[in-house]
C-alpha cells in the first residue's frame, strides 16, 4: 500500500497542536516526566598460576552465562600487530562518515575479533580475553608520564577528578585528602602502596577524549573511562561488579585478575553497582588470568572482578566503558508513566473506581484465600495492563533516552579540515583596527552538512520543536546543563532533510524551506552554533 508523505512540518505541527495521525491516542494536555514535557508521538513514515591463564567453567546455574564460559583469544605467542594510534586516528579522520569512523575505531580495540561477532557471541554475554604478545598495541592512549604531565598541568581534585584507594586484609578504604592532588601528595601515597584512579581523564588527555568521543558513536551510550594506577605487590579494590560494560585495557606492567560469575539470576546484567565483596560471598573465578601490556580484557555487567599487582610490576590500565543505563527496563521507565497518564485520560476504563470490598479479599495476607474475586480482581488488572499498550508513546519515549544520551556526550574532536570548514575556521579576525567577516555569508550553492551523523536531534517539547545537541558539551560529565535550542516550525523539514542526509553535503538551496531566507537563515544559524560546516572553508568577503 503507497504511503502518503507528510513533512517534517506537520509531523512537529501536528504534535504541538495535540492532534491525532495515528492509531495511537494523542494527549489532551501536556505531559511531563521527570519535569520534562514528553508529548506523545505522531505516527510517521581464583588464581593457581599467576603466570599463566587459567580457564574454568561456570559454577553457578545463572541466565545467559550457562553455556557461556569466558573465552580467549590467543595467538599462541604470535605478536599481534597494529597500527600506531596516532596513525589509525589520523586515517579514520579521513573517513567520512563519523559511524565508520567509530566502527573502525572499535574494531582496532578489540581486534582480531571482528566486532560482528563480538557483538553476536559475547557483548552482554561472557568475559573475553585478547592476549596480543605486542607490549606497545595501545601505546598513545595513556601513560604514566601524562599521568605525573596532569598533575603537574591541571587542576586535578581529590574526590572529584582523582581517587587514592588500598585494600588489604579484606578492608577497602579511601584516602582522599581535601584540595588539589598536587604530585608530592599523590605520589607519596602511590609509594605507601595506595593505588590512584583518575576518574575522567579524558577532561586532561586529548586523546583519551578523542577516542571516547568517536566510540560514543559506535554504541549509542556514553563512553566513559576510568585510568588506574597501581604499586606492584598492592590492591587498590575489593571484589565487586559494575553497571557497565567494561573494556580494561592494559596500557603498562601487568596485573592479575580473577572475573566471577553474577551469583544469581538478579544479578546479571545488573542495573545498578555493587557495594563491596568478601572473598567469601564470590566463590571461584572463572576467569583467572595476568594481563600484560597490549592484552584487553571484557566482561559485561554483573560479572565480579578484582585486580592485583603481582609482586615484580607495577600496572597501569584504562577501563572504557560504556551501557550504563541503556536497557529496555530502562526506556520502559520513560515510557509507562506517561502511557498510563494518557490512558487515564482517554479510556474510562482506566477510570472506573475499584470495587467497594477490594480491601478484604486483596493484599499479601489475603494470598492464601481461595476466593473467586481474586482472580477477577487480577484478570482486570493484567487486562488493564495489555490494553496500555495502545497509550504507549514508544517514538517520544525514545527521544527522551536520546536527549539524556546527548546530554552525557563528550562534544567533538573536529579534525583540521572540520575545524576549517566550522565555525571555528570562520574568517572573522582583527585587522586594521576593526574587527572583519563578523558576519557568515551562505550562499544557494554553498554546502553543507552535520558535522557528526549524532550531533544533534529533534524532538517535540511542550509548544515548540527542539533541537538538542552536542556541540558545546563539557568534557567534564554533566558540568552543564543539555544544549538546546527552539527551531522555527517553517525550519523543521529543513532540519529533518540535514539529518537525513548525513555523510553527503547538501546545497543551502536544496533545503525544503517556503523561501530562500529561510533557507539561509537556517544554515547561518545552524553553523554558527557549530552543528554543520561546509564542504570548502569560507572565504573572507
Amino acid at each position: 500500500m503507497e504511503r502518503t508523505h507528510v513533512s517534517a512540518r506537520e509531523i512537529y505541527k501536528a504534535v504541538l497542536e495535540n492532534t491525532s495521525h495515528s492509531d495511537q491516542a494523542v494527549a489532551k494536555k501536556k505531559r511531563k516526566e521527570n519535569g520534562h514535557q514528553l508529548p506523545k508521538p505522531i505516527k510517521k513514515t581464583k588464581r593457581k598460576n599467576p603466570g599463566r591463564q587459567v580457564l574454568r567453567g561456570t559454577q553457578r546455574e545463572v541466565k545467559m552465562q550457562k553455556s557461556a564460559g569466558p573465552q580467549c583469544v590467543d595467538k599462541d605467542d604470535k605478536v599481534t600487530e597494529g597500527p600506531d594510534l596516532e596513525a589509525l586516528l589520523s586515517d579514520l579522520a579521513k573517513i567520512n562518515n563519523s559511524r565508520e569512523r567509530a566502527n573502525k575505531l572499535f574494531e582496532w580495540l578489540i581486534h582480531p575479533i571482528p566486532a560482528k561477532s563480538f557483538f553476536r557471541d559475547t557483548w552482554e554475554k561472557k568475559p573475553i580475553l585478547i592476549r596480543r604478545q605486542n607490549r606497545e598495541y595501545y601505546n598513545g592512549l595513556f601513560s604514566t608520564a601524562e599521568f605525573d604531565r596532569i598533575l603537574r598541568e591541571d587542576e586535578v581534585q581529590f574526590g572529584v577528578n582523582l581517587d587514592v584507594t588500598s585494600y588489604t586484609k579484606g578492608k577497602r578504604e579511601t584516602h582522599n585528602p581535601p584540595g588539589r592532588a598536587l604530585p608530592l601528595t599523590v605520589w607519596d601515597f602511590y609509594k605507601r602502596g595506595c593505588s590512584l584512579r583518575m576518574l575522567n581523564p579524558q577532561a586532561f588527555s586529548s586523546t583519551v577524549w578523542n577516542v571516547l568521543s568517536i566510540l560514543q558513536e559506535q554504541f549509542n551510550s556514553m563512553a566513559g573511562a576510568n585510568v588506574y594506577l597501581t604499586p606492584a605487590g598492592t590492591q587498590g579494590f575489593a571484589p565487586h561488579y559494575d553497571d557497565i560494560e567494561a573494556f580494561v585495557v592494559q596500557l603498562e606492567g601487568k596485573k592479575h585478575w580473577r572475573v566471577y560469575n553474577p551469583r544469581n539470576d538478579d544479578e546479571v546484567l545488573a542495573p545498578v553497582s555493587s557495594p563491596n565483596f568478601s572473598q567469601s560471598e564470590i566463590g571461584e573465578p572463572i576467569l583467572d588470568v595476568v594481563l600484560e601490556a597490549g592484552d584487553l580484557l571484557y566482561f559485561p555487567r554483573g560479572f565480579i572482578h578484582q585486580g592485583n599487582c603481582l609482586p615484580d610490576a607495577h600496572s597501569l590500565h584504562i577501563t572504557i566503558s560504556s551501557y550504563q543505563r541503556n536497557s529496555w527496563g530502562d526506556l520502559l521507565q520513560k515510557l509507562v508513566p506517561v502511557a498510563l497518564e494518557t490512558a487515564m485520560e482517554e479510556d474510562v476504563e482506566f477510570r472506573r473506581g475499584l470495587p467497594l470490598d477490594y480491601l478484604t479479599y486483596m493484599g499479601v495476607q489475603n494470598s492464601d484465600k481461595e476466593d473467586p474475586r481474586r482472580s477477577q480482581f487480577t484478570a482486570q488488572a493484567l487486562g488493564l495492563m495489555k490494553r496500555l499498550a495502545d497509550f504507549a508513546p514508544v517514538d517520544a519515549a525514545v527521544d527522551q533516552k536520546a536527549k539524556d544520551f546527548l546530554h552525557d556526550c563528550l562534544p567533538p574532536v573536529l579534525t583540521p579540515e572540520e575545524k576549517a570548514s566550522s565555525m571555528q575556521g570562520a574568517p572573522a579576525r582583527w585587522e586594521d583596527g576593526e574587527a572583519r567577516d563578523v558576519t557568515v555569508h551562505m550562499k544557494a550553492q554553498t554546502k553543507i552538512r552535520l558535522i557528526r551523523d549524532g550531533i544533534a536531534r529533534l524532538c517535540s517539547e511542550g509548544d515548540a520543536v527542539v533541537l538538542y545537541h552536542i556541540a558545546d558539551n563539557s568534557r567534564v560529565y554533566h558540568r552543564e546543563e543539555p544544549k538546546s535550542f527552539e527551531i522555527k516550525e517553517e525550519h523543521t523539514d529543513a532540519v529533518e532533510f540535514l539529518i537525513h542526509s548525513y555523510p553527503k553535503f547538501v546545497s543551502v538551496g536544496s533545503l525544503p524551506c517556503d523561501t530562500f531566507e529561510d533557507k539561509v537563515s537556517l544554515a547561518e544559524i545552524l553553523f554558527e552554533r557549530g552543528l554543520v560546516h561546509t564542504s570548502e572553508p569560507l572565504l573572507p568577503s
